[in-house]
């Protein structure tokens, strides 16, 4: 058998010849050239534009995650017993992102017309957002603000219909086509009460900036900290969310009592509507601690709406007002009478001045004085300072008399024991010259004599309150001490902070600061006191069932003999065991004759009748348990009903039943108490002028005899000039006023 080989032919080769060879060679030349040529356009670019593209690469990776604020809840403040006064509830700003819906002309029509249809938007102004040159592109345009979370639910639910919704499909998809919109989160401030103790409570002007009140004083606890949502791109080109939590705000609970407030109110609007007066205050302590119960002082307005003038002033003065008119109308508002401003107290010093004598050994409790009428001073004896009888006199008075009479003589005779020194050491002991550090901002700090200042007739007439100012929270303060048993305590509002979570981190107990009388000197001038409601001058304040004490005060204002009074009250009850004290100012009484302590004791009568029982104070001249009814004056009558009433609305203005303002014989008035006609526009007598009702002040009836207390005399001093400087200095809360921006204006 023979073997067969298979033999593989080889293809031939093809070689590569010399000219192939040089294109191939030319071929790689050229690529490496390119890649050369883009290596250094690369190079380029990254040296003089890298920057540039870096931060559009990093702009567009964060499109979703631009840096954002997220906000920090502010503090409520409550009452003593847990009614929130003040609360920060969750709204929305709607935010319109008008890249992406400029980005798709399927997604305008849908999203103009939810925004229009559901949030009530202006369509030609979104539109003109999303046109304007300026805007167009913007990833972040502010609709509207302060939108609810029922809002926000109904605008998420129209542009995400659930399956079982009814909608057309046409209609769903219509509303898929909603883009662009959505909502940053923030806090609107609320008060529930509206204008209840708005002096005392005060607002924010913003979020996180107030200058009234405890808002204003303990705004650093209040505001918390604001968190922030960001991006950014890691080593890795990734973009990495990042979220700071903000720290909400601590809350504070008050001494105020919603209840004790509400009474003090009903008062002094059933005292405005009747007579009114230029101003009045009122402030409620616990005397045993120095807490605060209620504090009234000055202009209403709502707190919810604290740039509203149309409570003081009608329409026409609003107009008329310049921006620094409605500024400096808006800072008298919301000034609170009982802590800022300074007056002459007049006679409710008494008790304090004798305290201060007896304390020192100037006098002893046996002693005995003789008024005559009055008392000469002068070298030449030429000026004559003259007790509230003049031309009567009040005889020999043991100290009991002094006060139960409110004895301008005997007053003086105290003051001259004591001498100059000793009688400026008092008025240091009990705080007056100085600010009391109650946690409220802008508090005045009066002024008082110093040796240099002080002769022998400002000596006298300090004695019964002239001749120097003070604050109304000086005066209770330091009554506080004398009837307390003389113990001084720091006025407070806040009795503790919580925080977020509701619990405790600070407590503030009473501030015992000094010493300024002993006991049983505290047990005698509550003994006087009693005797000025049993017997004095303090009668018409008596409320059955209680025993009390009392002193009134009657100042005349500068410039002297012009008729001009700033009228006052300070009682408290029951004597043995005080658990209320009180301190009721009315500065110009609209009244004929403003001399007439009567007027702050009809408020303060009135409001005691209700405050003692709301506060379960037993009656301890009740023998059986049963209260004999206060009356109380015949000016509250009618008009005057309990605060659930309608016939008076919530800022004590009597109405009918349509809600409007009425005057005392039911004509419709205007908030000036101007005639208004059944379509509420202005009645004009014969030269065209607006007719005031004469229906409105109501002449003041005795509840009782009452003694005469202060008369006209030009010889009583004026006190030393204040200097303004003091006012901002060593007064950490001191605000210079807002300025056109807070008030809301251009």
């Amino acid at each position: 058998m023979r073997n067969t080989v298979k033999r593989n032919k080889r293809r031939p080769q093809k070689k590569i010849n010399h000219q192939m060879r040089g294109k191939l060679v030319g071929l790689f030349a050229v690529v490496l050239l390119a890649l050369v040529a883009l290596l250094g356009r690369i190079t380029y670019i990254n040296a003089t534009s890298g920057k540039k593209y870096k931060k559009q690469v990093f702009t567009q990776a964060q499109q979703k995650y631009e840096s954002s604020t997220l906000p920090a809840k502010r503090g409520d403040i409550y009452d003593r017993n847990g009614n929130i006064l003040a609360t920060s509830q969750k709204v929305y700003s709607v935010i319109l992102d008008c890249k992406t819906v400029n980005s798709d002309e399927d997604y305008i029509e849908p999203t103009v017309r939810a925004l229009k249809e559901v949030l009530g938007l202006d369509e030609d102004k979104v539109r003109s957002v999303l046109s304007a040159e300026a805007t167009r592109n913007s990833q972040y345009q502010i609709l509207k603000k302060q939108l609810s979370m029922d809002e926000k639910k109904a605008f998420e639910e129209y542009a995400s219909p659930g399956e079982d919704s009814e909608l057309t499909a046409a209609q769903k998809a219509e509303r898929k086509n909603v883009k662009g919109v959505w909502f940053e989160e923030d806090y609107l401030r609320n008060y529930p009460f509206n204008d209840l103790a708005c002096d005392t409570i005060g607002f924010t002007l913003s979020r996180d900036t107030a200058d009234v009140g405890l808002e204003s004083y303990y705004n650093s606890t209040l505001m918390g900290t604001d968190g922030r949502q960001y991006g950014y791109i890691n080593d890795n080109a990734d973009v990495e969310q990042t979220i700071i939590d903000p720290k909400d705000g601590q809350s504070i609970v008050t001494t105020l009592d919603v209840g004790a407030q509400q009474i003090v109110e009903k008062y002094v609007n059933g005292f405005k509507e009747s007579m009114g007066a230029k101003n009045i205050g009122v402030i409620v302590m616990k005397p045993s601690t120095g807490e605060i119960i209620a504090m009234d002082g000055g202009d209403r307005y709502d707190l919810n709406d604290p740039r509203n003038l149309s409570g003081l002033y009608s329409e026409e003065q609003i107009s008329a007002m310049s921006d620094k008119d409605t500024v400096k109308a808006l800072n008298e508002m919301w000034s609170n009478f009982c802590v800022t401003e300074t007056f002459e107290p007049g006679s409710v010093v008494k008790p304090i001045v004798m305290g201060g004598a007896l304390e020192k050994g100037k006098i002893s409790e046996s002693d005995t004085f003789v008024c005559d009428g009055g008392q000469l001073f002068g070298a030449n004896g030429d000026t004559y300072i003259k007790c509230a009888v003049w031309p009567d006199a009040h005889g020999t008075e043991a100290l009991r008399n002094v006060i139960a009479n409110s004895c301008n003589d005997a007053m003086m005779q105290i003051a001259a024991k004591m001498g100059t020194e000793q009688f400026l050491k008092a008025q240091s002991l009990f705080n007056f010259g100085s600010r009391t550090g109650i946690d409220l901002p802008n508090e005045g700090s009066g002024v008082i004599h110093t040796e240099e200042t002080m002769g022998e007739t400002e000596l006298a007439c300090s004695a019964f309150g002239q001749g120097f100012t003070c604050t109304m929270i000086q005066e209770i303060n330091a009554m506080c001490s004398v009837i307390n048993g003389g113990s001084y305590y720091q006025p407070h509002l806040v009795s503790e902070i919580r925080d977020s979570s509701g619990s405790t981190v600070k407590k503030f107990d009473p501030i015992l600061m000094k010493q300024t009388v002993s006991s049983e000197i505290s047990a005698d001038i509550r003994s006087y006191m009693q005797a000025s409601v049993q017997e004095g001058t303090s009668a018409t304040s008596k409320v059955q069932g209680y025993s009390s004490g009392g002193k009134t005060g009657t100042a005349e204002k500068l410039p002297r003999g012009n008729g001009k009074y700033l009228v006052s009250f300070i009682t408290f009850a029951p004597v043995d065991d005080p658990q209320v004290l009180m301190y009721v100012v009315v500065d110009e009484p609209k009244a004929e004759e403003q001399a007439d302590s009567k007027y702050p004791q009809y408020i303060a009568q009135g409001i005691l009748s209700e405050l003692l029982p709301y506060l379960n104070v037993a009656p301890d001249e009740s023998e059986d348990g049963s209260v004999p009814e206060t009356e109380l004056w015949e000016g509250f009558k009618g008009h005057l009903v309990d605060v659930s009433g309608s016939s008076v609305d919530d800022q004590g203005n009597l109405v009918d039943g349509s809600g409007n303002r009425v005057d005392l014989e039911g004509n419709r008035i205007d908030e000036n108490g101007y005639l208004l006609n059944e379509n509420g526009e202005h009645k004009l007598d014969e030269n065209g002028q607006y007719i005031m009702s004469e229906h409105i002040i109501t002449q003041s009836s005795s509840t009782g005899s009452s003694l005469k207390e202060a008369i006209s005399d030009t010889n009583v001093p004026a006190p030393p000039e204040e200097d303004e400087s003091d006012t901002v200095e060593n007064n950490d809360m001191e605000s210079e006023g807002i300025t056109n921006e807070e008030a809301g204006l251009d």
